[in-house]
């Protein structure tokens, strides 16, 4: 029963055979709905529950509202997930095995759960009044998933989060820059996008970081306690903001929110007559952009002893002087990493190095790996990748595996040693992974024993690496009695990883198996595993491709999901230059096809 007044679009039902595992938090009740093969692994996925609804509730000093609160699992669902008053849809893919979950990153499920239970404060408790306004639903549940990771797991695991979503919208930005409240839009689907989602998380945080931690959920409590059960517009925050802090944040939500793009800065500083003079150049184009207002902090590092700055950036063109004894070992812009923009600072090489050794946490640490990628054969750079390789933060040591794919400089042997041993040894199946995958990159270099070994990893992931590392191995041994075990694994992941070796060196006898696994891999791995299996039948005889065609073909015509519609169609063109015949299928498919984006990706291919 649900007695509280709930938006209508907020609704659905769900039936199934469901396998009900109970959970509570202050006498309400928790349930999570799964397949009933899931039941004993429900509460590996879904067990945090309880403690967000507390963590949440303290946070944001108002009590989760609703008189229960279920999650259930759906196939064939065509989003990640929605927040259902008191009843959120899971895609099916947020089950896991006991053996899956050694790979669930928090990326993954977790930050999901935590993203649409924050809705059912902001979203559902309080509704944006229309599409425009969504910022206001989807910008609060992304920067939930920040909260939670900085609540649960520290400040390197939020940075993490912060470091991606920057990522990105600024890859999104390079084809659009849209305002956050966009009044015109072609489709309300457009609103669905990286800005109202990853960019509005990151512009909240940089507002918590403006008026401070108190005020910005003091500020949050009023927003919710004055406006629920109704729909609201973008001025009912701007109002509770101003409210509670008594400033005028006009600047602030015109600049974030009601104008388009991002500040784009060019940093440089020098030291002399005692002073370290900084430059800060805004060089975006101003035609649709605004000159930004923005406060900043900047370190400036004397040796060892570092001094903190805050600066308001308001023009163009602005410098900055700090009374310095001598030259600064490092003069770090934007320390704490909480703007939203893209930053061309000028540091030499040296001075990177030394912020490394001297980061304040993860965030600081991949900026220098970024820079420095492409310096592997400096002794000083080899040597930071390689304390890197032993940071405490998993996502340090894999950016630097990353970063020395192909290495070639000082003692390589040695750094190859010690790739393998984290590809067998670190705690993280992320890491492991990655080790395998770097080691692949290394040509004239055979490291079979270890791919082999990676092939009994308790990680799918590790599994699918190892398969892939395999495939670049030129003339290997008979594998196929190792591969053969795996023929008929329930990961998809790992399938699509099979799919691919098979591509380039599997025989008539996969023929079957392609077909016979196809059920099995999500909608989401289809698009790779599809054309996989297109490459793999350029190397049949035309004539025994019949049953694989009309399989690509009815998935490209027909399936539900637009990025298995995708994959095939791929699919279809990888077999096209053998098949000419075929051209008229493609132009007859996409003719027909109903989706925009599906049809703005034919129209490129």
């Amino acid at each position: 029963r649900q007695s509280l007044s709930a938006a209508p679009y907020l609704t659905m039902l769900a039936v199934g055979d469901f396998a009900i595992v109970p959970d509570t938090w202050r006498g309400k009740a928790v349930e999570y709905y799964v397949e009933p093969k899931y039941k004993n692994t429900a509460k590996a996925v879904f067990g945090h529950t309880p403690e967000m609804l507390e963590f949440y509730s303290k946070r944001l000093g108002l009590e989760f509202p609703w008189e229960k609160y279920a999650q259930i699992a759906v196939r064939d669902y065509v989003s990640g997930a929605m927040e259902n008053t008191t009843a959120t849809v899971h895609g099916s893919t947020i089950q896991a095995t006991s053996r899956e979950l050694i790979d669930n990153q928090y990326e993954g499920s977790e930050s999901t759960i935590a993203h649409e239970l924050f809705h059912h404060w902001f979203g559902d408790l309080v509704t944006c009044e229309s599409w425009s306004n969504l910022p206001l639903n989807e910008s609060f549940a992304n920067y939930s998933q920040y909260l939670w990771a900085e609540h649960k797991y520290g400040a390197d695991l939020a940075a993490l989060v912060q470091q991606q979503d920057l990522a990105h919208y600024l890859e999104e930005a390079e084809g659009k820059r849209e305002p956050l409240i966009r009044t015109h839009y072609a489709s309300r689907e457009d609103m669905f996008d990286r800005h109202s989602y990853e960019k509005g998380g990151r512009v909240l945080h940089m507002l918590r970081q403006q008026v401070g931690d108190e005020a910005f959920f003091a500020s949050l409590n009023r927003y919710l306690t004055q406006n629920k059960f109704t729909a609201v517009d973008i001025s009912r925050l701007r109002v509770a903001f101003e409210e509670t802090t008594g400033e005028d944040l006009g600047w602030f939500f015109d600049q974030w929110f009601m104008q388009r793009g991002h500040p784009e800065l060019k940093i440089s500083h020098i030291y002399a007559n005692g002073q370290v003079l900084l430059r800060v150049q805004q060089v975006q184009d101003t035609l649709f952009q605004p000159i930004f207002r923005l406060p900043v902090t900047v370190t400036i590092w004397q040796k060892e002893k570092p001094l903190d700055y805050h600066i308001l950036i308001t023009k163009a063109d602005q410098t900055f002087s700090f009374l310095a004894a001598e030259a600064p070992s490092l003069v770090k812009f934007d320390s704490e990493g909480q703007l939203l923009a893209q930053l061309d600072e000028q540091r030499t090489q040296e001075e990177l190095i030394f912020q490394f050794y001297h980061a304040r946490g993860y965030l600081q640490k991949y900026e220098v790996l970024d820079e420095l990628q492409n310096k592997t054969t400096d002794f000083a750079v080899s040597g930071l990748l390689r304390n890197a390789l032993q940071d405490k933060f998993f996502a340090v040591r894999r950016t630097a595996l990353d970063h020395l794919r192909g290495y070639r400089g000082p003692t390589a042997n040695t750094v190859r040693t010690e790739i393998q041993q984290l590809a067998t040894t670190d705690p993280s199946s992320a890491v492991r992974a990655q080790a395998l995958t770097t080691l692949a990159s290394f040509p004239n270099e055979s490291f079979l024993t270890t791919y082999q070994a990676a092939l009994r990893d308790s990680s799918y992931l590790v599994e699918a690496a190892a398969i892939e590392a395999l495939a670049k191995v030129p003339n290997p041994t008979n594998l196929r009695p190792q591969l053969a075990i795996l023929d008929n694994t329930p990961n998809s992941g790992l399938l699509v990883a099979l799919a691919n070796y098979y591509a380039q060196r599997g025989t008539i006898d996969q023929y079957d198996w392609y077909l016979r696994r196809l059920p099995d891999v999500t909608d989401a791995d289809l698009y790779a595993y599809l054309p996989a299996f297109a490459t793999f039948m350029v190397q049949m005889p035309v004539i025994e491709r019949e049953r694989g065609l009309k399989t690509l073909e009815d998935l490209a015509r027909s399936h539900p999901q637009y990025i298995v519609r995708l994959g095939a169609y791929r699919g279809l063109i990888a077999l096209a230059p053998s098949q000419p015949e075929l051209k008229a299928t493609l132009l007859d498919i996409k003719a027909k096809e109903t989706d925009e984006r599906l049809k703005a990706f034919y129209n490129l291919m």
